[in-house]
């Protein structure tokens, strides 16, 4: 489906709320810029995700939702803009409120969730949308006894890059996925590495590790893993190590670097453990400045993780509840990053913890991971 809308001069991107799904848009917008070359495009953006998307190539103008404002007030400030035609990449009821609170004249997003009357252009889903269902613990219990399993298999054509790229196809644009992409400006690059004395990127390999998971302890891969990997790459080869997180990931990091440096010192005594720790020191565009300065990150599926594939640098993802296919970072089928799964009949489950025994990631180890990486590095 095609809608027939002018040219607009002023487009407004009503933007997604999450940094990992943010990553997922950049294709389609991408896409957008293709089709509208000269027209202008705004990204409306809760105010977390506002400072990385200035960096975006794509976007013109970044307009922030203020916190606590109204949809009055945000429709007051967005007519202002004079917009032509806006884009809601969310499905909800308000950020389609939103756009109609805007009097923005063509409007267009997917039906559904009461929008009919908000949306003046509304986009049927396609007919291959993979329904993300949340297993309950019976159906988790009834896939265990069985071996049956309890969700049916994802296929690469469900990735939500194209659940945002057929958006723009609506409107003429060209379909084919892309790599998502985020270009870091080499001078933000280079005052983020002195900003917190990283070490250089040759000769030796940087590795990144990124163990939390906001999203819950479904998708945490064991901390004692990490620092397992830790250990066995250090082993291997001289390297260095940056670890990230956010604020409250900083108990997860002090499990992972504990005395390690002191046991690794006995065992290695002529090649010290380097490492930075990153955990909650910094900004949006400076953790993707900084996951830019690494070889490679292992890392739960995070929005990090989406992060850092989108600035070129490969990773290594452990899956347990959730579905590479579906959400994995980067282009869907490309072998560039490497993600590990288990085959437990309950997963994915989609749950944000597990009712039983987390199987899906304790049965992938540490070696494992450590292979993938060592893989990745002896490739570049």
């Amino acid at each position: 489906m095609t809608f027939d809308i002018p040219n607009p001069n002023r487009i407004l991107v009503r933007g997604v709320n999450w940094l990992g799904d943010a990553v997922m848009t950049t294709p389609a917008l991408t896409r957008l810029r293709e089709r509208f070359p000269d027209a202008r495009v705004s990204l409306l953006t809760k105010p977390h995700l506002a400072p990385l998307w200035r960096l975006h190539a794509c976007v013109d103008e970044v307009i922030e939702i203020q916190r606590g404002e109204s949809i009055s007030s945000l429709g007051g400030r967005l007519r202002e803009h004079d917009f032509d035609l806006a884009i809601a990449l969310p499905n909800s009821f308000r950020t389609a409120l939103e756009l109609r609170f805007a009097r923005i004249p063509h409007r267009v997003g997917y039906e559904g969730n009461a929008r009919r009357f908000l949306l003046n252009h509304r986009l049927p889903h396609r007919p291959n949308v993979y329904r993300m269902s949340r297993l309950s613990a019976m159906e988790i219990s009834a896939a265990i006894r069985t071996g049956r399993p309890a969700q049916p298999e994802v296929q690469s054509s469900a990735h939500h890059i194209h659940h945002y790229l057929n958006l723009m196809a609506s409107l003429g644009a060209n379909p084919e996925p892309l790599e998502p992409h985020w270009t870091i400006p080499a001078s933000l690059i280079d005052e983020t590495v002195s900003k917190f004395g990283l070490p250089e990127k040759n000769p030796q390999p940087i590795i990144g590790i990124n163990a939390g998971a906001e999203f819950g302890p479904a998708k945490r891969w064991p901390t004692a893993n990490f620092r397992e990997v830790v250990r066995i790459l250090h082993h291997r080869r001289t390297c260095r190590f940056i670890l990230f997180g956010g604020p409250g990931d900083l108990g997860i990091v002090n499990e992972i670097t504990e005395n390690l440096a002191v046991e690794i010192a006995r065992e290695t005594a002529s090649r010290p453990l380097h490492h930075h720790d990153l955990a909650g020191k910094t900004s949006l565009p400076e953790l993707a400045a900084a996951l830019s300065h690494c070889h490679v990150l292992i890392s739960n599926d995070t929005g990090p993780t989406h992060l850092a594939a989108a600035v070129g640098t490969p990773v290594v993802v452990p899956f347990g509840s959730t579905s590479a296919p579906l959400t994995g970072p980067g282009l869907p089928g490309s072998t560039r990053h490497r993600f590990l799964t288990s085959s437990p009949p309950c997963a994915p489950c989609f749950r944000p913890d597990c009712p039983i025994d987390l199987r899906c990631l304790n049965e992938i180890t540490p070696l494992r991971v450590a292979d993938a990486a060592s893989e990745i590095l002896e490739a570049i």
